[in-house]
Formats: C-alpha cells, structure tokens, sequence
C-alpha cells in the first residue's frame, strides 16, 4: 500500500509539473494581417489549417490606409491578446506587421507570405521598383479620389485572376476581385519605421510565379531578415495564402512551435 501511494504521488506531482509547463508555455496566437487587394477572408483555408492543430487564430481587418496607422492598429490588437503571439504578413500586410511588432514582448515570431518585409525608410513602390518583374501597375484601375484629397487602388477585376491569383480556381479569383480591399495609394508611398525584424525571428514563403512582389525582391528581403527558413514554391501566384493554405499553415506552426 505505502509502495502504491508513493507511485499515486509520484504519478500525481509529474501531472501537476506537466499541466504548469503547458500553462506557462501555451500556443501562440496567430494573427493574420492581408495585404492590399484582399481582405480577411483570404486567410480562410489557412485559419483551418490552423484550427484543426489547436490554434486560436485572428484574421485582422487591416484598413490599408498607411504603414504607422495600420501597424498601430495591429499592434492594439496584439497588446489586447494574453500570451504569445505569431505575427503574420501577406503582401503589404508584411509592412504592416514589421511596424506592428515593434516594442510587443509578446510577438514571438514574424511571418512573412508574399510579403514586403521593409527596412528603415523603405517602401512598398521603393521594393517593388527595386527589381524587375512586377506586372501590378498596368493592371490597376484608375484611381478613386476620396473626400480627403487622398486615392484609393483596386485591380481592374478582369486582369485580377491573372495578375493576382493565377493557381486560383478561376470562379474563385473573380469572387476574390469582386471583393477586393482597395489600399491608399499613400500607403504604398509610405516609408517604414524601424523594423521589427532585427529583433524577432522571421520566416518567409513566395512563389515563383508571383506578378505583384519580384519573387527576387522577396529573396532579398527574405535574407536581409536572416529568415529562419524560406519556403518558395514554383509556380506560386502572389495568393498563395488561398492557393497553398497547407503549405502556409505548415511554415506559421514552425514559426509557432520555435
């Protein structure tokens, strides 16, 4: 009996020390943040992805109005979470989060998904004319002029599935261009702040086959960062969080589980 009640404690005290180790290291949240020309639910087959490995998941409504504005909003977003977080970037979206993270103890990890990851004083136009081979600018739709003197962009929907989500059903990319998030065209003027990549951990993924990022630009920024692992998929279009939901959900667990 003393034998047996011995083991029942031993049994019991390992218990408690494995429930307090999950407690004190628990998933990280992963937050999504779009990029220009596309919304939250872009994120869709990626947030199951997720889901089904017991993540919580967040897909931000990113306002595309400007690089600090858009950062300070995602961070308010990640301060709110308690525990760890996993910053991820699609696009401009990438601009954002590499403000956003700045100062956030708990932003554990950066990824970025066809993404611009920017240094000090970088922005999106400056990366984008950096190499050759973006075909976005002939694409897009003539400015709308908004009441504050600004202008918003949109993709012309017919050169959308092309230009934007090439591996995407096609039925799929009309909705996509049908229900795109138009961008400030300030926004991709804007410089970036200091960026959060010098201090966070970073891991990246594109496609070969993107038209709106030079896949050569992603690699320079991709190494610039000393991202942890890069993930490039042949053929990729720039949506490669609705074309290669596994293949992205698999690089944000990695960047979770570091």
């Amino acid at each position: 009996m003393r034998k047996f009640l011995h083991s029942l404690i031993a049994v019991s005290t390992l218990s408690l020390a494995a429930t307090a180790a999950v407690a004190a290291d628990p998933k990280p949240t992963i937050v999504l943040v779009h990029g220009a020309f596309a919304g939250s639910s872009s994120w869709n087959g990626v947030v199951g992805e997720l889901s089904k490995k017991g993540y919580t998941v967040v897909a931000a409504a990113n306002p595309l109005r400007g690089v600090a504005s858009d950062g300070a909003y995602v961070a308010a977003l990640a301060k709110s979470i308690n525990g760890p977080v996993v910053l991820v970037g699609h696009s401009y979206g990438g601009a954002v989060i590499t403000a956003a993270a700045n100062g956030l103890p708990n932003v554990k990890a950066l990824v970025y998904v066809a993404a611009f990851a920017p240094d000090q004083g970088e922005s999106a136009l400056d990366l984008t004319g950096k190499f050759p081979g973006s075909t976005l600018p002939p694409t897009l739709a003539a400015p709308v002029k908004l009441p504050d003197g600004g202008e918003d962009l949109y993709v012309q929907q017919d050169k959308f599935p092309k230009q934007f989500a090439a591996d995407v059903p096609l039925a799929q990319a009309r909705a996509m261009a049908a229900t795109q998030r138009p961008v400030a065209t300030a926004a991709l003027k804007e410089a970036a702040p200091a960026p959060a990549w010098k201090t966070v951990p970073s891991w990246s993924i594109y496609g070969t086959g993107d038209l709106n990022i030079p896949p050569q630009a992603m690699a320079f920024m991709a190494e610039r960062a000393q991202s942890k692992k890069t993930v490039v998929l042949k053929n990729g279009s720039h949506a490669l969080m609705v074309s290669h939901p596994r293949e992205v959900a698999a690089l944000i667990q990695e960047a979770a589980g570091s």
